[in-house]
């Protein structure tokens, strides 16, 4: 099948930004525009293409990732279709607890479309983000959003994102007027103002640009030149002869500083009000890379170690990375993949140079939010999703059996919250099993473990919300109902002095007996450096064979922890002395008598409990900030930094993760619900006594 879009013609792009910052209404104006879709959703309504899960039409947020393809000609081509862009979109989440799903789309992208709020600017998820986006070296073009609400301050906006994000941002658009008298934008390197016509906006209309708002333009437009200008040296030499630079000139240099990430473009609109999105769509094709412009995809020999480089071209082996997995109803697994060089034909063989296993590829989709449309083949360049494989997860590497690479891995963070849950009925069990097994392919932030203690089974994420989700996809894409506990924080143990302790288990019956007898020192170690076992044994008083029973049951005795039943850390445990019987010693007596000496020697040890501090980063109203800094002191916070940021505060603190559960109902109740936070995971740290004594006594219970 010959290939419809040569890579010129291509763009794979991302929208990304804070929560409620319009990314998904940002989205549907791409599809009714591009004429994907012929009527446009809303998020309020909740009949979106992009939000099409159950979850996230009621919440009104965007939970996973979605991604579509549409075609587009650049307004100013007046209809040539030979002009046509097909642009791959993925329209990803806002929340904090789902920042896997922005990580690993960044991590396959060539370009994004960053959406801030008209009235809030950058807020803390749009910061992560973007630091995401520079760790994966992605040009990004910027929309100022929600021009038309009340507050809204375009000039406001684009001071933060220079302040806090990039001194490279450069307006090329302005607006004409602000809140409800929004009306139009001023495209800065035509010199041109244009007005959103028609029931949607449809209708682009010229407009003179007002008189009143002339200097301000020029003043615009003469930063915008100089900026473009930097860039290239003949455009400079003309530019300060004080020549006038045509367009295409300075389109063609423009292009040249995003794709290089020396310049963000700066755009301004209203998605809800269908005013602009075009012209973003126009910056897409004008500014962001197609899959030609990025440099060639680096990788290593799995055999050798040594570097290897593919050309984004279809005649260069297979390699692609699988960045998404997914359960789709109806299908079963689907695996989200990006050619990087090569192409991938359905039926053909592909290598998993991670796993070492061989897949079959047995269909391909293009996929339309959750739509699917089946394709013989994808080329170098392109996004699709293989039905079915195996052994695939996220961040494994697909390529040519003959020519094995692999590609950087994407690295994700640690859950920091668990809670027990446990089926409603017998019929409900081995449901669960799968359900969750499914659940946690799809999602590297998401752990499933047991509790050896109780037997129950206890599921880890990154948050509240991340779990309150996982809870409900069981049941309604499983069909599993589930008891769920408490929210519980992941403590740990650990001693702070060295100790000494002799194990001795010696049980005699009628016939042969156990005889297991050791003594062990233990120590503490550094924060976060692991368990270590020593084998100290002089003279053969413990036999050789002995040994690794004995380091067994200590490590057994470390998962229950002594102090409240969680598991121990950062221990160094040594064997010295022991005595054994020629009859009756066996394996399962050592490790008995290394359980029995360590947990008494873990008891002379002073042991503490560990709690975990999350970094917490609140941003409230100036008049606020004596309220929520007690409230913060009140929860055992440790208060960092307080900055200033236009008409806000932002403050920095270090509190413990037991404290925050039900945060966010607080701090809007405080701040009549203008507050917002985020955090993330920092260190363990000693919890005091009187807090160590409530976590035993919880465990108790």
């Amino acid at each position: 099948m010959p290939r419809l879009y040569p890579n010129e013609k291509v763009r794979n792009i991302g929208i990304i930004a804070h929560i409620d910052a319009g990314k998904t209404t940002v989205s549907e104006r791409v599809l009714f525009y591009t004429g994907v879709s012929h009527k446009i959703g809303e998020v309020h309504t909740g009949d979106t293409v992009m939000d099409w899960m159950e979850q996230e039409r009621e919440r009104g947020i965007t939970i996973t990732s979605a991604a579509t393809t549409a075609f587009w000609i650049p307004t100013y081509a007046k209809g040539d279709k030979s002009k046509e862009i097909r642009i791959n979109l993925i329209d990803t989440p806002g929340h904090i607890d789902f920042t896997v799903e922005v990580k690993r789309s960044l991590r396959v992208l060539d370009g994004a479309v960053v959406v801030f709020d008209g009235v809030a600017g950058v807020e803390p998820q749009s910061e992560t983000n973007w630091h995401y986006a520079d760790e994966y070296h992605v040009p990004r073009v910027c929309f100022i959003n929600k021009l038309d609400r009340m507050g809204a301050n375009f000039e406001k906006s684009f001071g933060s994102i220079r302040e806090r994000l990039t001194p490279n941002a450069v307006a090329i658009q302005l607006p004409i007027g602000a809140e409800a008298d929004f009306k139009a934008i001023i495209d800065l390197l035509r010199m041109q103002a244009f007005e959103f016509q028609g029931e949607h906006g449809e209708k682009i209309v010229e407009i003179p640009i007002p008189d009143s708002m002339m200097e301000d333009v020029k003043k615009h437009r003469h930063e915008l030149v100089e900026k473009i200008v930097e860039n290239d040296d003949a455009l400079m030499s003309k530019y300060l002869e004080g020549q006038e630079i045509g367009l295409e000139d300075l389109k063609r240099v423009l292009r040249k500083g995003v794709i290089d990430n020396k310049i963000v473009p700066v755009m301004c609109g209203s998605a809800l009000k269908n005013k602009g999105v075009q012209y973003m769509l126009d910056a897409v094709v004008d500014y962001l890379p197609s899959p030609l412009d990025i440099p060639p995809t680096k990788g290593t020999d799995p055999k050798t170690g040594e570097e290897i480089t593919r050309k984004p071209e279809d005649s260069e082996p297979l390699t692609g990375l699988a960045f998404k997995v997914a359960t789709d109803p109806y299908v079963g697994a689907l695996t989200f993949y990006r050619v990087y060089a090569g192409t991938l034909k359905r039926g053909s063989y592909v290598y998993n140079s991670i796993k070492g296993e061989q897949e079959r590829i047995g269909r391909l989709v293009r996929m339309h939010a959750n739509q699917r449309e089946e394709v013989e083949e994808i080329y170098a360049g392109e996004i699709a999703a293989i039905v079915g494989l195996k052994d695939t997860t996220t961040g494994d590497t697909l390529c040519d059996i003959d020519k094995p690479i692999v590609l950087e891995q994407i690295t994700f963070p640690e859950p920091v919250i668990g809670i027990r849950i446990e089926p409603k009925t017998k019929a409900d069990q081995e449901k669960m099993g799968v359900a969750l097994h499914r659940l946690a392919d799809e999602d590297p932030t998401f752990r499933v473990r047991g509790d050896i203690d109780t037997g129950e089974t206890i599921i880890e994420g990154m948050g509240e919300l991340h779990l309150d989700i996982i809870v409900d996809r069981m049941k309604r894409e499983f069909s599993v109902d589930a008891n769920v506990g408490r929210p519980q924080v992941a403590y740990k143990e650990t001693i702070t002095i060295g100790a000494e302790a002799e194990g001795k288990y010696i049980r005699q019956s009628g016939g042969r007996g156990q005889y297991g007898h050791v003594w062990l020192r233990i120590k503490p170690r550094e924060r976060g450096s692991g368990y270590e076992f020593l084998d100290e044994i002089k003279g053969g008083s413990v036999p050789k064979e002995f040994i690794a029973p004995t380091g067994k049951g200590v490590k057994e005795a470390m998962d229950k922890g002594v102090v409240a039943g969680y598991p121990m850390v950062d221990i160094e445990v040594a064997l010295f002395d022991g005595s054994y019987h020629e009859v009756d010693s066996s394996e399962a007596a050592f490790k008995i008598a290394g359980s029995m000496a360590f947990q008494e020697a873990a008891r002379q040890a002073k042991p503490v409990v560990l709690e975990p501090i999350m970094k917490v980063q609140v941003l409230i109203p100036t008049e606020f900030q004596g309220t929520v800094t007690g409230d913060l002191n009140s929860r055992r916070g440790k208060i960092e930094n307080i900055s200033d940021r236009t008409n806000i505060k932002v403050i920095d603190a270090q509190v413990p993760l037991s404290e925050m559960f039900g945060y966010a109902t607080q701090l809007r109740s405080m701040t009549q619900g203008r507050g917002s936070f985020t955090m993330e995971f920092s260190e363990y740290t000693p919890a005091p006594r009187n807090v160590e004594q409530q976590i035993i006594e919880g465990k108790k219970k």
